[in-house]
């Protein structure tokens, strides 16, 4: 069976009790147990849903999987993620341009937890191999980077990962599982804020988790059941129901963003341009390599920060606010919204400037999309 259809009829295409097409929402919090001294598949909530299981079949899929698990956010996903594996005394050795957060979640709570890190730029396979210590538990890493777009080789990775038996996770949220499955290349636990491409529709916060380690599957369930961190039956079927076009939005979304990319490359008040797509850069040749497309967020840098303000004040058709991967086209502004957790001075050094914009490209006609920034570009403060 090909990808594309597994997506529709591997996971949740047809509630096993009733046989309708669409999922039904199971509010129930707890189940009639027909004989005590046997376990049956639901008994409370927290614990499993027949929405939720339905949901995580489906992510499992996704990701050729054999485990999928979905929590009340993205944050809440990697947190439950790391936890499950990682206890006082143990160190992490993540990604440096990360989302910003997972560089709060690191910072300011783990560290409470006894868990330490060491960013690095994981494009760099000497400074990551460098920054293992004897008590680096887990590799954390995020391809395309959040927002700067930097892209790791993951074959490099994972063979490095091994080598020092270390825990791989990435979250690949800007990807998806329709555009690069990490656990087929060796990676251990793949993560997403399903919020952004795989919900679709800015309608939900959700995250997910994947693996097809047994063992840390159990971990991260008992993590899930435990402290009680799980999605709801409401936004579990949101999310269920997103996912089954995901394959369309991915193909449109992304070719919005090739033909948006290469447009703002053209313009005399764009400095830079970060997007996989472009043959200038760097990370091009090994994302063409390992997945299947470069993903629908464009960063780019304009020449002044009164330009950067007239284009955040004055476009029509972009949104702008937190948050990526819906229908609509999103217009993030980085420092002040995903990475305000990041100090300025390590955003400075990142390369994640004032002048810095993060875009999302929606569903919309593209031309419009560039029509709406050119305008508002050339608007006199």
């Amino acid at each position: 069976m090909h990808y594309e259809t597994k997506i529709l009829h591997e996971g949740g295409d047809k509630d096993p009790y009733t046989g309708a097409l669409s999922i039904p929402i199971y509010p129930a919090s707890t189940y009639h147990q027909k004989n005590v001294d046997v376990r049956q598949e639901f008994d409370y909530s927290r614990s499993g849903n027949p929405t939720r299981a339905a949901l995580e079949r489906t992510l499992a899929v996704l990701e050729n999987g054999s485990h999928g698990y979905a929590f009340s956010s993205g944050v809440a996903a990697i947190t439950a993620a790391i936890t499950a594996v990682c206890s006082a005394g143990d160190h992490i050795v993540a990604t440096r341009d990360c989302y910003g957060g997972t560089y709060r979640l690191l910072t300011k709570y783990l560290s409470r937890l006894g868990i330490t890190h060491t960013f690095v730029d994981t494009t760099d396979i000497a400074a990551t191999e460098h920054a293992i210590t004897s008590a680096t538990k887990v590799l954390f890493l995020e391809s395309p980077s959040n927002p700067l777009l930097r892209i790791i080789d993951f074959t490099a990775m994972t063979a490095l990962a091994k080598k020092h038996s270390l825990i791989t996770m990435l979250d690949n949220t800007f990807l998806s599982p329709y555009l690069f499955r990490p656990l087929d290349i060796g990676v251990d636990v793949s993560i997403h804020s399903a919020t952004k491409f795989l919900g679709g529709h800015s309608d939900l916060i959700a995250g997910a988790v994947v693996t097809k380690n047994g063992e840390i599957a159990a971990q991260i369930y008992a993590v899930q059941n435990g402290t009680g961190n799980m999605l709801s039956p409401e936004n579990s079927w949101l999310l269920l129901r997103g996912i089954k076009t995901l394959r369309a939005r991915m193909e449109m979304q992304c070719a919005g963003a090739m033909e948006l990319a290469t447009w703002l490359s053209k313009q005399s008040w764009v400095t830079k341009v970060y997007y996989p797509g472009l043959a200038d850069h760097p990370g091009h040749e090994t994302i063409r390599r390992e997945a299947k497309g470069f993903g629908a967020v464009v960063s780019f840098t304009a020449d002044t920060i009164e330009r950067t303000r007239a284009i955040l004040q004055h476009v029509r058709i972009w949104t702008v606010a937190v948050s990526l991967g819906g229908v609509e086209s999103i217009l993030s502004y980085p420092a002040k919204m995903s990475h305000a957790a990041m100090p300025k001075d390590e955003r400075d050094a990142l390369g994640i400037s004032d002048t810095l914009i993060r875009l999302s490209i929606g569903l919309e006609h593209t031309e419009d999309l560039i029509d709406d920034l050119k305008s508002s570009a050339e608007i006199k403060s």
